[in-house]
């Protein structure tokens, strides 16, 4: 089996269970993941199945999320899994501040990583950290957010707003919550967070672990094609007797003095991996056939 699983992942479940979970199901053990979601998140999470392991890395980072912020709220882990360290009435809070208090997060902005999250610092992860009481400050990372929407707002003791994120690879959106209850000097959390689209994967033509047992018992499950989540690299086609070289690992001479990524392939139109130009010469990177 090869090509890519676009999941559903279901709420509760790491993405690690999730790689688990495919992996039993359809009897294969090179099984992996992109972008890592945490357990309460639900939504799009790219699974790639046997040799599309190898083309994990060359995925596009960009990714889109519905998330809901309670204002009002500050916790441990930054989202309502954890503990809650401080909270307060702001029943006067008005849609315009929060609307302004947006903007802000928008283009490339610094971000400092929720304590419980994957990061590592000094080898470490800081959610084992954490767990130990250990308090290490992550280093500050830039990230990208090209837009956010707003959905929803409701008013109350611990008004909240939906929106939708549209970001680069790295960025937390945990950390956003956070970050704009503290511009507004209220306090804020993730309520609810489900991601839309990932690295070229969108949530309406995703598969619950429903469907996919139920593809599976009927024999109709087809991976997608691991060239489709790779349009955003340029492609080149290679005739007899070049495509057989380059798939011997060999380079093969190309008029191309840029070093830049492509998908392979050949004259008849099969995918055959992804290369790379560098000083007039296509060197093999990955090589699936």
């Amino acid at each position: 089996m090869f090509g890519f699983l676009n999941l559903n992942k279901p709420f509760g479940w790491t993405s690690h269970d999730c790689v688990a979970k495919t992996r039993k199901l359809v009897r294969l053990k090179r099984v992996g993941h992109a972008g890592t979601l945490d357990p309460a998140a639900t939504g799009v999470l790219p699974i790639a199945l046997g040799k599309a392991t190898r083309l994990l890395q060359y995925l596009p980072g960009e990714k889109a999320y519905r998330a809901t912020i309670r204002l009002g709220v500050r916790t441990t882990t930054d989202d309502l899994q954890g503990e809650i360290i401080t909270e307060k009435s702001v029943t006067n809070l008005t849609f315009k501040t929060v609307e302004n208090a947006l903007q802000q997060f928008q283009g490339k902005i610094e971000q400092i990583p929720p304590s419980y999250s994957a990061i590592q610092v000094e080898g470490k992860r800081l959610y084992d950290l954490a767990r130990k009481g250990e308090t290490v400050e992550a280093p500050v990372r830039t990230v990208e957010v090209f837009k956010i929407e707003i959905l929803d707002w409701r008013e109350g003791e611990f008004p909240e707003i939906d929106v939708a994120i549209a970001c680069g690879t790295g960025t937390y959106i945990r950390a956003i919550a956070r970050d704009l209850g503290s511009v507004l000097e209220t306090g804020g959390t993730l309520a609810a967070l489900q991601r839309t689209a990932s690295s070229g994967f969108i949530l309406e033509n995703s598969l619950t672990f429903t469907d996919l047992e139920t593809q599976l018992q009927a024999g109709t499950f087809q991976p997608l094609s691991p060239d489709l989540a790779l349009q955003h690299l340029p492609s080149v086609s290679l005739s007899a007797p070049a495509d057989q070289k380059w798939c011997q690992g060999q380079k093969i001479a190309f008029a191309d003095s840029s070093s830049q990524i492509l998908r392979v392939y050949s004259e008849d139109g099969r995918f055959l991996g992804i290369g790379q130009t560098q000083d007039d010469v296509l060197v093999p990177l990955v090589v699936l056939v």
